[in-house]
């Protein structure tokens, strides 16, 4: 007869109570994640957000360039809940079409900087050497490098858009993430199951891939988080000095730009889309911190 395994034998030594199955890393990150408070209400907060973004043509009120000639800068009232603008368009309407564009442009941009910045550094930190010197040289002229003299400059030029706001953002935003990587594969390639790996003739693509990238999906992660909110905070900066979206695709940030004549008169046009702009961020920022907490491999 075998002799009973330890799962038998720790269930039998405690009756009435079953063995559970063992949890994987990502169940035990998503339950470490869902006692976090802050982090649940980001969460909320942003699939609130997302999905207003999405369904915004079928939930706004009215069309977000729609003007109203006989209700300009119109207090809220049950027609215009949040009011109308200097061209009598609705508040309301242009702030859920406006969410579209801003998380539009955060995330696609994070996204892109993201698979930029694993690239980088996952070369840099794995070949080392000269490749890794001539990265690194690359990451510190770009941080060097006066972007925003770049970006006036070129929309000076060919004149601004979405995606040439998307690129710019994304292009001198993954360098950060470069230098994570890098460090995090320079002290995990001296580990012993990476000298395996090589010592069987995995190739170095495979590990970097396989064994390298998931170590380090904690950092690449809450990275790509925090700089969703730093793309928005960035786009919106850049369309209230004027240049960043055009000035007629509704964005928070153009809606910032358009209500700085009426600050003192009439300040729920920047209220509104300042308010919608600060908790997304601070929802971003509360999803990132329970990120790096309930990723975090040392608990």
């Amino acid at each position: 007869m075998a002799a009973p395994g330890r799962a038998e034998t720790l269930a039998a030594s405690l009756p009435g109570q079953a063995a559970r199955p063992p949890r994987s890393p990502w169940q035990l990150a998503l339950a470490r994640l869902g006692k976090s408070r802050l982090a649940a209400l980001g969460v909320i907060i942003l699939l609130a957000m997302a999905l207003s973004a999405i369904f915004a043509p079928a939930i706004a009120p009215y069309d977000a360039n729609a003007q109203d000639l006989f209700s300009i800068t119109a207090p809220p009232s049950p027609e215009h809940w949040l009011g109308t603008d200097d061209l009598g368009r609705d508040e309301l309407s242009r702030l859920l079409h406006g969410g579209r564009v801003s998380l539009l442009v955060g995330v696609l941009s994070a996204l892109i900087a993201t698979g930029i910045g694993i690239v980088v550094g996952a070369l840099a930190g794995y070949y080392g050497g000269w490749v890794d010197a001539v990265l690194m040289r690359l990451i510190d002229v770009m941080l060097a490098f006066p972007a925003i003299f770049l970006l006036l400059i070129l929309f000076s030029m060919i004149g601004s858009s979405v995606s040439g706001v998307i690129l710019f953002l994304a292009l001198f935003s993954w360098m950060w993430l470069a230098r994570i990587v890098r460090g995090e594969f320079l002290s995990l390639r001296q580990r012993d199951f990476i000298e395996a790996a090589r010592a069987i003739g995995v190739p170095g693509g495979q590990i970097i891939r396989r064994h390298l990238l998931p170590n380090v999906v904690a950092a690449i992660v809450v990275s790509t988080t925090l700089n969703v909110a730093y793309a928005m905070l960035s786009e919106a900066s850049l369309s209230f000095l004027g240049f960043g979206v055009p000035p007629g695709t509704p964005t928070w940030g153009n809606m910032l730009n358009a209500a700085r004549p009426y600050y003192t008169t009439y300040p729920l046009l920047a209220i509104a889309p300042g308010l919608a702009l600060t908790l997304a961020v601070l929802a971003i920022n509360w999803v990132g911190d329970g990120l790096r907490d309930a990723l975090d491999p040392r608990r």
